[in-house]
């Protein structure tokens, strides 16, 4: 008669050890976050907004017959969220906070939690972020219509990172760097263009997203064309360091110091506390937003 206890067939190794098809523990990522914000002397409040969040999940064995040893020990997996918007106009404080705060409801109500990334999973995950930017530019656009006072406009430039993928979605003119071996790389583009440049027949700048500087050519609740939202995707590498900001900052610092700034500060607080306050001596006339995220790869 067989032992109702005994082993039976044997696991295989892989299950455990992540072999090929497996996705690796999004535990083999951890980062470390800072962010600063200064609001410009010609707004009334700061019209930008931020957002830093860490969702996970766990294992722990609570109870069991199972022998210790062929049990994997408790470990926790996480993904991270870093966000930035830059509100314009009148109502620019309300509109990206609106588009922040919409954007995690999104992501709690109908996000899939993934920590753990496989090619198809990148693939919902961009049509899924790409959904969420979607649905906050038809938010804007219905209060707007509304006519209830100025519109909402704003820009939204999105990171997520589960394991060492990472994903990053945009609209607008708030941009993310990533560092990599001291050399600063610009993973976006940004959607303006220049006051002076005349603009396509079809093109309503009277409606158009604007700044002091800049008239913009997508952010989300303009109206006038639909935003271009970019997503896309990379994989980090150990020590990378990941940038998001407003043009606060971009308008006044040039990318070679930030660079600089990046390369020497030591840590994560005195490289963001360091850009913000390069950009107001620089004499930035707009609300200035960093988020600073290094990134701890292991193998």
């Amino acid at each position: 008669m067989t032992d109702a206890r005994s082993p039976g067939p044997a696991f295989s190794p892989l299950l455990f050890k992540g072999g090929e098809g497996f996705p690796p523990l999004s535990a083999t990522t951890r980062a470390e976050f800072a962010a600063r914000s200064h609001r410009s002397a010609l707004h009334a409040v700061n019209q930008d907004h931020y957002l830093v969040t860490r969702l996970g999940r766990n294992q722990e064995t609570l109870l069991t017959s199972l022998p210790a040893s062929a049990l994997a020990p408790r470990f926790d997996e996480y993904a991270y969220a870093m966000v930035v918007a830059d509100g314009m106009g009148r109502s620019g404080e309300v509109a990206s906070r609106v588009a922040v705060l919409a954007l995690l409801e999104l992501a709690l109500r109908f996000g899939q939690w993934r920590v753990r990334v496989d090619e198809e999973i990148a693939q919902s995950i961009i049509e899924r972020i790409t959904m969420f930017y979607g649905h906050i530019d038809a938010t804007l656009l219905q209060i707007n219509r509304g006519g209830a006072g100025s519109p909402l406009q704003t820009t939204l430039t999105a990171v997520v990172t589960g394991g060492r993928d990472l994903f990053f979605a945009h609209v607008g003119h708030s941009r993310a760097y990533l560092l990599r071996d001291d050399a600063l790389i610009a993973l976006t583009r940004d959607h303006t263009r220049r006051p002076d440049m005349a603009g396509p027949p079809l093109l309503d700048l009277e409606n158009m997203a604007s700044d002091l500087h800049h008239i913009l050519t997508g952010a989300l609740g303009a109206g006038a064309i639909d935003p271009a939202i970019d997503v896309e995707r990379l994989t980090l590498s150990d020590g990378d360091l990941l940038l998001l900001c407003t043009n606060g900052l971009t308008d006044v610092v040039s990318d070679e110091d930030i660079t600089r700034i990046l390369v020497a500060r030591p840590g994560v607080e005195d490289k963001c506390a360091a850009l913000v306050a390069r950009a107001v001596e620089s004499g930035s006339d707009d609300d200035v937003t960093a988020v600073v995220a290094r990134y701890h790869v292991s193998a």
